[in-house]
């Protein structure tokens, strides 16, 4: 199959190949921008006993970030959620979107969407971004989803100690994730 000479060689080639696609592949797949969507008929995002936002009806968005996100994660998320159908027509069928029924979306950032709990009973929140990483992107997501919907945005505040009330409509809870695009 392999000339003698190169033989070495071609199997170093090969087995380094096989050795970076098992890490990309590893890295990749456990590795993604999580969102938990809510349907809301209501929700508010409280920070040291003062109301920062509320919406009525709409969406909850809890949004998590790892190092490895990209705007193209934040672009393809920002566009399934503003197009997800999952609000009732007039037939009491989940066929409207936020924007169908002029709804509004209120966004909070939550690290804790990434735990592992893999080991022990305390879990690790190594996966999630940090700030400096997280921070960009989550902004970048809140500006794009903005741009896509009929009224303005509310949004929690990074890293802030929140307390978030909701009273969740249906129950509809939508979990999404980017690299599975599901």
């Amino acid at each position: 199959m392999f000339e003698k000479a190169g033989d070495e060689i071609v199997w170093k080639t090969v087995v380094e190949i096989w050795v970076l696609t098992c890490f990309l592949f590893l890295h990749f797949k456990f590795s993604f921008m999580r969102a938990l969507i809510q349907r809301v008929s209501q929700a508010s995002v409280t920070i040291d006993r003062e109301v920062k936002s509320q919406i009525q009806e709409g969406l909850l968005i809890f949004l998590g970030i790892e190092d490895n996100d990209t705007v193209e994660d934040v672009e393809w998320l920002c566009h399934k959620v503003v197009n997800l159908r999952i609000f009732d027509d007039d037939n009491g069928v989940m066929n409207q979107s936020v924007n169908d029924i002029g709804g509004e979306i209120l966004v909070v950032s939550q690290f804790t969407l990434h735990a592992s709990t893999k080991k022990g009973n305390r879990p690790s929140y190594i996966r999630a971004a940090k700030p400096e990483t997280a921070i960009p992107l989550y902004e970048k997501f809140c500006q794009a989803i903005n741009n896509l919907i009929v009224k303005e945005i509310q949004t929690g505040e990074f890293g802030a100690d929140m307390q978030v009330e909701l009273l969740n409509d249906g129950p509809v809870t939508i979990w999404i994730d980017t690299k599975a695009k599901e």
